[in-house]
Formats: structure tokens, C-alpha cells, sequence
């Protein structure tokens, strides 16, 4: 280590070592999946020393070598939480609901329409979803969506349903006349999401990497985008058959602007801008 990064070290609040960084590496992989770089230390040190001053453990080995000794305690839960990343808008990458709209448009009445949205964060992402759907079926409509997150905050934050006006920005105004609850007084400037349009969907938590996933289903388009750039190669594939497995025949794999599953051509194959059909 150069003397420069030491001495940066020790100006830390808390004592931070290249072991302190492995150990949070390895532990964050083996539960969630996550493949961090050396380039999230100062990330990684920011975000989990919240977790030492919460806790009141002086050094991350203490609060490391504890969270070993208590594999039930609900702070695994906390741990994970700090090191998820959640960006996250209204309509973030528009054509893909402008094909899901078309696929539900060209699929034919009479049947219930079956979404999932796979990390689905602080909401923004399942209920432009679940509009999309509404749009076409309208609010009475035959559909479902599911949405799930390894972060147990962000989804309190989406089952909410709340949001500040500026974030809905890219709703247009007809959809946030038909779909939010503009609030007043008190509730000036924020927005909720209708009950007529929230009963369509169902939120739980799920971590992706583990092998049983509490799904029943099959989906006509499941929603994973940019999840997958923070797994490993290894794990991206065994994700990609699982996802494969619930999707029905020529089902619709939408993921992130920056992931791209051409190895994976006997999974899926590409059908547009980052929009796979399966195989």
C-alpha cells in the first residue's frame, strides 16, 4: 500500500483495512450475490460504518466477527440493505414500456397478464409497470404484478406508494390524473398511488442468488435490469436459467442499458434494445 492510502486510512472514523474490505467482499457475495471491486472501498466504508454507529461497535472486525457469530439476527438483513444500491425513476429507459404495451396490446382479450418486476426498488419501476398495463387493459383489468427487492427499506418505501411530484415527472399528466392522489395541505407536493391501481400488485422480498425462490408462477415479461452488472459471471448464469424457467414460451426478459446475455443464446435470444425473448 502506497504511504498516501495508509495515512487515508487511518483518517477514517473507524480503523479501515484491505481485510476489513475482503471480509465485507466475501460476506456481501455469499448472501446477496454482489461482486465488488476495489474501486467501491470508500463506498463500502461509508455505508457500513452507518451500521457500526447504529449497532455501537467500535472497529468493522468487531461488527463483522459479530454478525459471524449470529447468522439469524434480523442485521444480516440491515447489512445487505446498506450495500444495495437503488437508482430508480418513473419510465427510466421508455421503450421498454412502449413494448410492453405493444405485446399486450398485440396479445389478444381474455386472458390475465403476468409481470414481474425483479428488483424493483423504491417502486418507481413496478408501478410504471403496472400503468403501462392499466393504460391498455384499463384499471379493471386482468393483470398482476409482482415486484421484489433484496432491500427490505425500499420496499416499505414502494408498498408506500407515496412520491414527491418532481419525481413523476415523466408521468404524463392524463396517468397521474388517473392513477395518483394529488395530496394538499400538509401533503402538498406529493403524490400517492391509488388503491384501484395498487391492488394489482404484490410486493415481497427476494434475494435473486438464493437457490428457491418463493414463485409459483409463470410470466408473460419479467423485469431484471441492471442487477445482473453487479454479479460475477457464474452467478449472472445461474440467475438467467432460473429466470428462464419462469418465463412461458417466448416470454419477454427486459434487463439494463448496460447488460448484454449474448453468451447465454440457448436461454434467450436478443429481440430489441436490451429485450430478449425466451428460447
Amino acid at each position: 500500500m502506497m504511504p498516501d492510502a495508509a495515512a487515508t486510512l487511518q483518517a477514517h472514523e473507524f480503523v479501515w483495512t484491505p481485510q476489513d474490505f475482503e471480509r465485507i467482499r466475501q460476506l456481501i457475495y455469499r448472501h446477496a450475490g454482489i461482486s465488488l471491486h476495489e474501486g467501491k472501498q470508500a463506498m463500502v466504508y461509508s455505508r457500513i460504518s452507518r451500521r457500526l454507529r447504529e449497532t455501537g461497535h467500535q472497529s468493522f472486525r468487531d461488527y463483522l466477527d459479530w454478525l459471524e457469530r449470529h447468522p439469524d439476527s434480523g442485521e444480516w438483513q440491515e447489512f445487505v440493505n446498506a450495500l444495495t444500491t437503488n437508482l430508480t425513476a418513473f419510465f427510466r429507459e421508455a421503450h421498454h414500456f412502449e413494448e410492453l404495451a405493444r405485446l399486450v396490446r398485440d396479445g389478444g382479450p381474455g386472458r390475465e397478464w403476468k409481470v414481474w418486476c425483479s428488483a424493483s426498488s423504491t417502486g418507481e419501476e413496478p408501478y410504471s409497470i403496472a400503468i403501462t398495463l392499466a393504460d391498455v387493459l384499463g384499471l379493471q383489468g386482468s393483470f398482476r404484478v409482482w415486484a421484489s427487492d433484496i432491500d427490505t427499506r425500499v420496499l416499505q418505501t414502494a408498498q408506500r406508494g407515496i412520491y414527491k411530484l418532481e419525481q413523476l415527472r415523466a408521468v404524463r399528466p392524463e396517468q397521474l390524473r388517473r392513477y395518483f392522489l394529488r395530496g394538499t395541505g400538509a401533503n402538498e407536493g406529493l403524490a400517492r398511488v391509488k388503491p384501484e391501481l395498487q391492488r394489482h400488485l404484490q410486493f415481497f422480498t427476494l434475494n435473486l442468488v438464493e437457490e428457491h425462490w418463493p414463485l409459483r408462477e409463470e410470466f408473460d415479461a419479467i423485469f431484471c435490469r441492471n442487477v445482473m452488472i453487479y454479479f460475477d459471471h457464474t452467478t449472472q448464469r445461474q440467475v438467467l436459467r432460473r429466470l428462464h424457467r419462469l418465463l412461458k414460451p417466448h416470454g419477454t426478459l427486459f434487463v439494463g442499458h448496460a447488460e448484454n446475455f449474448s453468451d447465454a443464446r440457448e436461454l434467450f435470444r436478443l429481440r430489441g434494445k436490451t429485450i430478449y425473448e425466451k428460447v
